[in-house]
């Protein structure tokens, strides 16, 4: 959900501590950012087709996560007579080059953030075989570039009784089932809201998504903090004051009213994205309507 472009940094990798500086020549000095990883989610978002190699980080802090995109550069050679092309075969065979190189980067950055995250260097004897994994990974992308298929599911749910009318229309006669619109709209729905939280004096903004909520700045977009949904004990609505409060295990509370639409629209969002984390993964069970109905609503 963020809503503002990549920063660029020079970043170095040392013992499980990432440290950012704005340039290479100020790389001996005092980083910009530093991140310990240690603890932290590591979740890799790489399509080969689309040369996208990203790592995103989820970082525990005192009230909530962090969360960090890291976004492998483009690989760039010194020689200049690199890109002195003569041949369409040679063009492949340089790009071929520039696109593996990039893989490489990301294999060791990747495999350093995932022993960083349970308190390992690259030091340990595990390293290298974690980069030769994720090169093999990347190398079965190549042969199937179209990892994310998903069989067809069969059920006896009805959606129409959740799905709105202008949804149902547009997919009436196309491909995708119905419950296939239900579920993929519930999955991609995420919403950005102004909000006040607790003891602030300005608007900010607050992301909701199936897994998690996000704290950002209003001005740019970043995030600023992030809470998942699996650490969360409960949520509650004051109607009166129309305030949200969530509470988690092992993190302080967050509470925040809603700045230009109802908090019964946040209610129903967590309401539904926890109903939908209590289905099976094959999903071929029967619709709990009660529930989803006592989960999304309340302010009646």
């Amino acid at each position: 959900l963020t809503l503002k472009g990549y920063k660029q940094y020079w970043c170095t990798f040392k013992d499980i501590t990432i440290s950012c500086y704005k340039s290479k020549e100020e790389a001996h000095g005092t980083p910009a950012h530093q991140m310990n990883l240690r603890g932290c989610e590591v979740t890799p978002d790489v399509n080969i087709s689309g040369q996208k190699f990203n790592i995103k980080l989820l970082i525990p802090v005192a009230d909530g996560m962090n969360e960090i995109w890291l976004r492998c550069d483009t690989v760039r050679l010194k020689s200049a007579s690199f890109f002195r092309i003569t041949s369409p075969r040679r063009c492949r065979l340089k790009f071929h080059m520039m696109f593996c190189l990039q893989e490489k980067q990301y294999a060791h950055w990747m495999a350093a953030c995932r022993l960083a995250s349970k308190g390992k260097t690259m030091a340990d004897s595990s390293y290298n075989l974690e980069v030769q994994n994720i090169l093999s990974f990347l190398k079965m992308q190549h042969m199937n570039p179209d990892p994310q298929f998903i069989e067809p599911i069969t059920t006896d749910i009805n959606p129409e009784c959740l799905v709105s009318p202008r949804y149902l229309k547009k997919y009436k006669n196309k491909q995708p089932s119905l419950i296939d619109v239900f579920y993929g709209l519930i999955r991609k729905s995420n919403t950005v809201l102004n909000v006040q939280f607790q003891g602030g004096k300005k608007e900010e903004l607050i992301g909701i998504t199936y897994n998690r909520l996000i704290r950002m700045d209003a001005h740019t977009g970043d995030a600023i903090k992030t809470w998942r949904f699996s650490n969360m004990k409960q949520w509650n609505v004051n109607w009166e004051i129309k305030m949200v409060t969530v509470e988690f295990a092992d993190e302080p509370s967050l509470s925040f009213i809603c700045a230009e639409v109802d908090c019964k629209v946040v209610h129903e969002f967590i309401g539904g994205y926890i109903f939908l984390s209590t289905r099976a993964k094959d999903q071929n069970e029967s619709l709990d309507e009660e529930m989803f109905y006592k989960l999304t609503s309340g302010w009646v």
